[in-house]
């Protein structure tokens, strides 16, 4: 291993959430001004807008949030084309009856032909 290529100022820091104001004290070298009293102790805080207790997919409150109306112009488009695709389909099983007849009709010409033997 290279020396020298790891910080050495690895200290106690808090980071704390500030959606919820829980605290984590763990080992880091980032650069704060802020402090935080903890347990008696004077640690230096770093302040986060989002961490594991907050955030929708750790806590399992995942919200879906819809603020232009994506999700209802999606729902009305898939419809829309279901609908279409469905008046389309019914308009072309009603042609597709009449071909159903000529095939018939020309099987039955058809078998009325001798065969040979080779």
């Amino acid at each position: 291993m290279k020396k020298d290529i790891h910080p050495d100022n690895y200290r106690l820091v808090v980071f704390q959430d500030l959606n919820d104001k829980s605290t984590f004290l763990t080992r880091s070298t980032v650069k704060t001004d802020e402090t935080i009293t903890l347990d008696g102790t004077e640690y230096p805080l770093v302040q986060v807008h989002i961490s594991s207790s907050s955030h929708p997919f750790y806590t399992g409150q995942e919200k879906l949030m819809d603020v232009e109306g994506r999700v209802d112009k999606f729902k009305a488009r898939r419809d829309a084309a279901r609908a279409h695709a469905d008046k389309k389909k019914s308009a072309k099983q009603k042609p597709a009856d009449k071909k159903a007849k000529k095939p018939a009709q020309e099987t039955q010409k058809m078998g009325t032909l001798k065969q040979t033997k080779k």
